[in-house]
């Protein structure tokens, strides 16, 4: 191994070491926790080191989202693989993307709630938040004309659900019941679009 090989594995393996501790700290204690000096603490770094691998807060949290991304892409093509038929799938998928946001709440406030410079809807948009979308957009498609319109729309339906029964406004015990309506809702949007209705007559 070259000296340069051998310093990239260096950085990347401090580059994980730090959003590592990041993220435990946050899941323990939330993301007020989470500060240049406290992570310096917690992996014996110095704060200069930390600041040679991240310009600030924001970068190391939207490093954490992106390890998020990745987690739930994995999750949700999970879900829609062990599915038995299409509808199924995206019952499984939304059943899938809450679950995660509540086995893992500080990674997800990362993902959608945190100020970070990750863009969304971009031509630059990094591939790990693409893989995110295309999981949902694979369940929603077979049921839509227009699949990216569809896939935003349930995603902030689920992403609202998962949002408001965090912070404790609506009741856990109805979850199942909230994905089977919002699943209806999409599967009658279908049948309203393809259905366009009687055409106006002459006046």
């Amino acid at each position: 191994m070259s000296i340069a090989e051998r310093k990239g594995r260096q950085r990347a393996e401090r580059e994980s070491r730090i959003i590592a501790a990041a993220r435990a700290i946050a899941e323990r204690e939330g993301w007020n926790a989470v500060t240049i000096r406290r992570l310096a603490q917690e992996i014996e770094y110095s704060q200069p080191v930390l600041y040679s691998h991240f310009e600030n807060r924001d970068a190391i949290v939207a490093a954490v989202a992106i390890e998020g991304f990745q987690e739930i892409t994995a999750a949700l093509r999970a879900a829609a693989r062990e599915s038995d038929g299409q509808r199924n799938a995206l019952e499984n998928v939304a059943m899938a993307y809450l679950g995660f946001a509540f086995r893992w709440p500080a990674l997800y406030e990362a993902m959608f709630v945190l100020p970070t410079p990750l863009r969304f809807a971009e031509a630059d948009t990094r591939p790990e938040l693409r893989a995110a979308f295309d999981a949902i957009a694979t369940v929603v498609t077979p049921f839509c004309a227009d699949a990216e319109v569809m896939t935003e729309t349930f995603w902030a339906t689920l992403h609202g659900l998962a949002e408001l029964e965090r912070s404790g406004r609506i009741r856990p015990g109805a979850r199942v019941e909230r994905i089977l309506l919002a699943v209806r809702a999409l599967l009658a949007s279908r049948n309203d679009a393809a259905d366009p209705g009687e055409q106006p007559g002459p006046a």
